[in-house]
């Protein structure tokens, strides 16, 4: 059995210091599906999903401990 490709290509930055400040798909120089961004310390600070570019569904913020801290829900609106 064959896995499935996700599209897009993996893309990551990097912090100053050389640890992930985010992660990620870019299709073209598109965000696209699920997004982590992350502090110097490496917890993580904010995640969600991108349509072609645009923020979608939840969002979900984390506090400094990497806790989930806040919830927002991104409405879907027509460009």
């Amino acid at each position: 059995m064959s896995a499935k490709r996700k599209p897009g290509n993996p893309h990551t930055e990097y912090h100053k210091d050389g640890n992930i400040r985010a992660q990620g798909r870019m299709a073209g120089v598109v965000s696209i599906g699920y997004w982590e961004w992350f502090r110097l310390n490496g917890t993580r600070m904010q995640s969600g999903h991108f349509d072609r570019g645009r923020q979608v569904g939840e969002w979900i913020t984390y506090d400094r401990m990497g806790q989930k801290y806040k919830v927002t829900n991104m409405n879907s609106k027509p460009k």
